[in-house]
């Protein structure tokens, strides 16, 4: 059987059309359990060819019901994943192209665009341009990298070759960083339990007096620090660490410095926000994630970092095979990161910039932030709601002036409705309702009326 690839595409791009017109018919959440898909799908791959119809009418059936839809303009959970026409189209190009960036050679092009799209990207947000920059796949990995690389410096580059041996490493962030930073505490050898995770204040902010204690004590011990974490905007609550404080103490101990700016670091693209900011560009690295805030398909995660030769140093294995003629000018991607294997995730966020230009995403950003202040206005102006947490951007935390309970029982009919997906976190002790309002196709009216919502559900 030959399939008619022009047939099947025209099918599918047609689709794609109708169902970013039609996407709020769907409800945001799908309503299937653990095991629905499973048993609709074949145990064993079929052995012979089958017509895409048949493929397409599955698709439809069996997988379309149990997808959540993180494009919907009321899925305000977690940090979106936010989609856009050019990013689509690129996505589109990328997959046909099907080019393996790993060095210059295996795609010049992809090299290449990456490294003007990342200085681009640096402008955009207002880094300083001893930055250089690479595409990774996730925050998750970008902190990774940072953390592996912050060990090889603190050990000389010996570590990659003799293991950490005796050396007691550690490593600090507030009580408020993403989960990513144990999992890379694991991963590097380090071990959990000596990532140090600080308290934080009434506004969810490290503690810096708690900070410089915990490090002195430290080296009373004869630990050895060596990696200092401060977050731009956290999951939990969009809590911004003191980057300038935490800079100045990463100096005066020689640990480094990172910043996880994943998500509200693509809201630095507004001048008018960068003073929130103050000393992100003392760091030695930081990572903002355009798949989130920056209107780009997942996946492409943002990773700067001021030294690039450590970086390389770090990552850098040329068995006999990936050796080439090369100059020692040319840029490798294979040597500034984990995978050997890189996808050309440069296109889509080159797509991006240029469809809506600079204007056109500070428009956006700065919408969303209006309509953050639209809904933190209707929570304060109810009796019955109080807003938990500072709002800086368009992530709005608030709850029920009530129990734990209650609040649960609230977020639950919420996300059952399928009107809406919100998700929570714990602050103080609270049961804390977040709300995200940044959708590519989000617009004041859903607000509103999402706001009207919770309350006919109250």
């Amino acid at each position: 059987m030959k399939n008619d690839f022009n047939e099947s595409i025209k099918i599918v791009s047609d689709w794609i059309t109708t169902y970013r017109k039609d996407i709020e018919k769907y409800s945001v959440l799908s309503d299937v359990q653990f095991g629905d898909i499973l048993k609709k799908l074949p145990e064993i791959a079929e052995e012979q060819a089958e017509p895409f119809q048949n493929i397409w009418e599955d698709f439809n059936s069996i997988i379309m019901p149990g997808i959540t839809h993180w494009q919907h303009p009321k899925f305000f959970g977690y940090f979106p994943s936010n989609s856009s026409p050019p990013s689509i189209l690129a996505e589109m190009i990328v997959a046909s192209l099907g080019v393996q960036g790993m060095s210059w050679i295996t795609s010049p092009s992809a090299t290449e665009l990456e490294i003007r799209v990342m200085e681009w990207l640096r402008n955009l947000l207002g880094f300083s341009n001893q930055f250089s920059g690479v595409i990774q796949d996730s925050a998750s990995s970008s902190t990774l990298i940072a953390m592996i690389v912050a060990r090889e410096k603190i050990t000389d580059f010996i570590s990659n070759k003799k293991g950490l041996s005796n050396e007691k490493l550690v490593a600090y962030c507030s009580s408020e960083a993403h989960s990513s930073l144990d999992k890379a505490a694991k991963i590097i050898g380090i071990g959990s339990d000596n990532l140090r995770k600080i308290s934080v204040n009434e506004n969810q902010e490290m503690n810096i007096e708690e900070l410089i204690h915990t490090i002195e004590e430290d080296l009373k011990k004869g630990m050895k620090p060596f990696f200092l974490n401060g977050t731009f905007g956290t999951t939990g609550s969009n809590a911004i660490d003191p980057l300038n404080k935490i800079s100045q103490i990463s100096k005066k101990y020689g640990l480094w410095f990172h910043v996880d700016a994943a998500y509200a670091g693509s809201a630095l693209i507004l001048p008018e926000l960068r003073h929130l900011a103050n000393g992100i560009n003392e760091a030695d690295s930081i990572v903002v994630n355009p798949h989130k805030w920056l209107f780009t398909t997942f996946d492409c995660s943002a990773f700067f970092i001021r030294n690039k030769d450590a970086l390389i140093n770090t990552f850098s294995i040329l068995p006999e095979y990936l050796k080439t003629n090369d100059t020692k000018e040319v840029i490798n991607y294979r040597d500034w990161g984990m995978g050997l294997g890189r996808r050309f995730r440069s296109l889509k966020l080159w797509f991006v910039i240029r469809w809506y230009g600079k204007q056109g995403l500070q428009n956006l950003i700065r919408s969303h932030i209006d309509m953050g202040k639209k809904f933190e206005s209707f929570v304060k102006n109810d009796d019955r709601f109080e807003v938990v947490a500072q709002r800086h951007f368009n992530h709005v935390c608030f709850r029920l002036k009530g129990s734990n309970e209650e609040n649960t029982k609230l977020l639950n009919k919420i996300n059952k409705s399928g009107k809406m997906f919100l998700t929570h976190t714990k602050l103080n002790g609270k049961i804390v309702l977040r709300i995200v309002l940044a959708q590519t196709s989000l617009k004041e009216e859903h607000v509103i009326e999402s706001w009207n919502e919770i309350l006919d559900m109250l």
